[in-house]
């Protein structure tokens, strides 16, 4: 694998991060604002997304702006907003061709630099706020976005497990926001919100392709600058929390599926020497067709529709996925917690731990392979505050030995099961 070099650099208010590769006929420029959690906030910070990629002060109409991308040969434009810890990150990509490979075009990255940084700072404004047909249509496509949350039963038991394990941590917060909060906000609330993220934010750019760094410093430098009286300050995340008794959650809906969610305090961030090992523990014990949870729940015992495990990076929790017939939620809670058990006693084979170890690196080869997947993993160690290469992280995973999953596994506790079933499918509490 060719090595993947990420060069930094600081001007303007902005951090740089420039990585050189041939591998794509495309540039891909990404810009990431990072904030962190807080309920007077997430609201606004979930509405923004929308709003900004819906046209610029100079292509204002979504048709004088898509115009615009097609020019660029057909640039891809997304604007999204997300949670990594507890820290809010709103994202801005945009991937467009390289003028190397367009003999006629020279101009494709100047232009491509400045629509970039109109969409971040000259959005289509007025005096007092943002269009107001605009904002008032977004508003309501992100309200039936939560709305919709509540016919995913899958989003749902997610959020409710977090909503119960988390309760009074900035982690708890929807990351889309709530309803009651934006059917108060008002156009000018958003757009003097706007105006201050830029200097309460921590702004990162990366820039992915063949190019010429001192000329695309030059050209970003020029278009996009951030006075800064002081850099934002963020608390490292709090991965470390005792549990003194795991709690139970059961809620009654109209489901034909009980939706069964656990989750657990890894005791472990990303920044910690042990992280590579939870990695691997997290493979063994859930998050591939071969794991514990998906043979052991699934297909021996039949008992899920659907059984897997994630991890949180950043906040130290793992969740556990099932999808179960009503009236098997004892049976299935507890052949999960024999897979918990199993994992901490060391029952799984070398060639268990070998094979994980391949299909997690085989995963973040696969995700370099991607631009945005490479630049998601590098920002990784922008929220961890850990500086790790790609090469590094697959190298700590090839090093993970047995002993090191079982001593991760003792961390492990449990910390709420959340039950959403049908009425009369399960237990009254």
């Amino acid at each position: 694998m060719n090595a993947i070099q990420e060069k930094q650099h600081r001007e303007n208010g902005l951090k740089l991060h420039f990585i050189q590769s041939k591998k794509y006929k495309t540039i891909n420029i990404v810009a990431k604002l990072r904030a962190p959690l807080e309920k007077e906030t997430i609201t606004k910070r979930a509405l923004l997304p929308y709003i900004l990629k819906q046209g610029t002060k100079n292509y204002p109409s979504r048709s004088e702006f898509q115009l615009k991308l097609d020019d660029l040969y057909g640039a891809v434009l997304s604007v999204d907003g997300g949670k990594k810890g507890e820290n809010h990150i709103i994202t801005v990509r945009l991937e467009f061709a390289n003028e190397k490979f367009l003999p006629e075009e020279s101009s494709i990255i100047d232009e491509a630099i400045s629509l970039f940084s109109e969409i971040l700072f000259q959005p289509n404004v007025n005096e007092n706020g943002f269009d107001e047909s605009i904002f008032k249509r977004e508003k309501d496509t992100l309200k039936q976005k939560i709305n919709a949350i509540q016919d995913d039963k899958m989003s749902y038991a997610n959020m409710r497990l977090i909503d119960e394990m988390c309760e009074n941590e900035p982690y708890q917060l929807h990351v889309h926001g709530y309803e009651e909060e934006l059917d108060t906000m008002t156009n000018e609330d958003l757009y003097n919100y706007y105006q201050t993220i830029f200097n309460e934010n921590e702004l990162d750019v990366y820039v992915l392709g063949d190019f010429d760094e001192a000329a695309i410093k030059e050209k970003i430098t020029s278009k996009m600058t951030i006075n800064q009286q002081k850099l934002p300050e963020f608390n490292p995340s709090q991965a470390i929390k005792s549990v003194s008794k795991s709690q139970e959650v059961i809620e009654k809906q109209n489901v034909q599926q009980a939706k069964l969610h656990i989750g657990y305090r890894t005791n472990i961030i990303f920044q910690d020497d042990d992280y590579f090992a939870l990695q691997v523990f997290n493979g063994v014990f859930g998050s591939f067709p071969s794991s514990k949870l998906f043979i052991n729940v699934r297909e021996k015992n039949s008992l899920a529709y659907y059984a897997s495990s994630r991890m949180e990076s950043h906040k130290g929790l793992l969740f556990v996925f099932s999808g179960i017939a009503p009236n098997d939620f004892e049976k299935a809670r507890d052949i999960i917690r024999l897979q918990v058990t199993a994992m901490k006693d060391g029952d799984f084979t070398e060639e268990e731990l070998s094979e994980t170890k391949d299909l997690i690196i085989n995963q973040l080869k696969e995700t370099m392979d991607h631009p945005q997947g490479l630049i998601e993993l590098l920002y990784q160690q922008v929220i961890g505050n850990k500086t790790l290469t790609p090469d590094q992280l697959i190298e700590g995973i090839r090093n993970v030995t047995k002993d090191e999953v079982i001593q991760v596994a003792g961390k492990i506790e449990e910390d709420t099961v959340y039950l959403l079933t049908s009425e009369g499918g399960s237990k009254d509490e």
